[in-house]
């Protein structure tokens, strides 16, 4: 999501500073800067409004069909004969040499995936792995929202709670395949009944009809959806666009949400941070800054400032032309291929733009990214799903994380976009009960290490519930 720009601007306007008055500077701010720590934190917070929707074609339905519908994931002849007919007329540009990813997906390495999705690739096969977990569709808000109920395996003696894990872009539910059997089967003390929804415009849920839909317009239909299952107290879990629908469901029914684990974390520079940032390269104790948190955060903002910049094209266009540019997304499967699996490449590691491969590989099989691919290209989905990004960048949606007061988990992948240190989150987020360091991973931390992610979302529960014990 790039939430994080204005960052690496600041530090930018303030590189010129020598060493020496940095660390004067350091000194005669602590003070202020601690006060300033002090206020942000003892403002009060504020429950966000809940308010209501209609997104569906039309006039609003006074009554509206609640029924939850099982769902079964389809194919045809057909249309993998259009599949192939468009991949057969595919029109290919040459690389410049050795540019490898740094202009985007290399053409040479597309021809190679695009290849193995013409004749090795099975969509039927995928379509019955897809369906191994129960699909549902019910009307909310005038759409058919689309999402997966996995009921666990349980354990003499294993306590069962219900977690809501949502997406991002340019991602899906399927993200969530390998982390789900370690949620659902496990040998803890709490076990999972997992729901993982599709964000409206994404994949299976229908599209909204009309302009506005936005994170908030997401939480709020996905807390009537866990109000529909029965649900009145659960977790709720995300990265990307998922972070921010999930905090925005614990900002606005807190008293439903047993606790937050965000595997994308956002904060906004303000005095107080950027009184951080200037300090704490030399001086990290006096802000709070971990040895981990220097070392993840000043060699990116010091040689690599213009990286955010390089990667954050495609959020320009889908926040102002969202469909201008996906007309041709929508239209070609190899270069909607090739617009979603850069993201795979760079953001799981940005060394990867360095390789004439991407890295898809080291991470990923083809089967696993074609098959996130299809879920976009058989549904049409690609528009609206970027059309996200416009509704929500018309304000300041960092703002829109203020105060999270319920028991909140991060786990901070070193090869995220943006690093945010423990002392920035507690300015948004108030309880705090676990912070990670994990040892690798980047953006799509579900799909590239299931384990660990999985790992720390059972350590944060259980402290929780823990304490909820006591």
């Amino acid at each position: 999501m790039c939430l994080q720009l204005c960052k690496s601007s600041l530090v930018e306007t303030f590189s010129n500073l020598d060493r020496s008055k940095l660390q004067l500077l350091a000194l005669s701010s602590a003070g202020v800067g601690g006060l300033l720590c002090y206020l942000a934190w003892r403002k009060s917070p504020k429950k966000m409004p809940i308010g209501d929707g209609w997104w569906g074609a039309g006039e609003k339905l006074l009554n509206e069909d609640e029924t939850v519908h099982k769902f079964v994931l389809k194919t045809s002849v057909e249309e993998i004969q259009d599949l192939y007919r468009r991949i057969d007329q595919t029109r290919y540009t040459d690389p410049l040499e050795d540019c490898r990813f740094h202009y985007g997906f290399n053409s040479t390495y597309l021809r190679n995936v695009v290849s193995y999705w013409r004749h090795q690739f099975d969509w039927g096969k995928q379509v019955k792995m897809i369906n191994q977990y129960p699909h549902f569709k019910t009307k909310i808000e005038g759409l058919d929202v689309h999402f997966i109920h996995v009921r666990p395996v349980q354990m003499p003696g294993q306590k069962v709670l219900p977690l809501m894990m949502v997406h991002g872009w340019p991602g899906s539910f399927f993200e969530f395949y390998k982390v789900l059997p370690l949620l659902t089967k496990t040998e803890t003390d709490v076990v999972f009944e997992v729901v993982c929804p599709s964000i409206p415009g994404y994949g299976y849920s229908e599209a909204p009809h009309k302009q506005g839909f936005n994170s908030k317009a997401a939480a709020r239909i996905f807390h009537k959806l866990m109000e529909r299952l029965g649900f009145t107290e659960y977790y709720v879990q995300g990265g990307d666009w998922g972070s921010l629908i999930t905090s925005n469901m614990a900002q606005m029914k807190p008293e439903c949400v047993s606790g937050l684990h965000l595997n994308m974390i956002t904060a906004k520079t303000n005095s107080v941070g950027l009184l951080s940032i200037l300090v704490g390269r030399y001086l990290p104790f006096l802000v709070g800054f971990t040895k981990e948190d220097v070392k993840r955060l000043y060699p990116y903002m010091e040689k690599n400032i213009y990286e955010m910049l390089r990667e954050s094209g495609y959020l320009h266009i889908q926040a102002t032309k969202p469909d201008t540019a996906g007309c041709g997304l929508n239209d070609s499967p190899v270069g909607l291929a090739a617009y979603i699996l850069e993201k795979f490449s760079s953001w799981t590691d940005l060394r990867n733009r360095d390789l004439d491969d991407g890295g898809l590989e080291r991470k990923f099989s083809l089967d696993d990214l074609l098959t996130n691919v299809m879920i976009y290209w058989t549904t049409c989905s690609i528009i609206p799903s970027m059309r996200f990004y416009k509704e929500n960048l018309k304000k300041d949606i960092v703002d829109s994380v203020n105060n999270v007061i319920v028991p909140t988990g991060l786990a901070a992948f070193p090869n995220e976009l943006v690093h945010c240190p423990k002392t920035w989150a507690s300015s948004r987020f108030r309880d705090i009960r676990s912070y990670s360091y994990m040892p690798r991973g980047g953006h799509f931390a579900a799909f590239e290490e299931p384990h660990l992610l999985a790992q720390d979302i059972i350590q944060f529960v259980e402290k929780v519930e823990s304490k909820r014990r006591k």
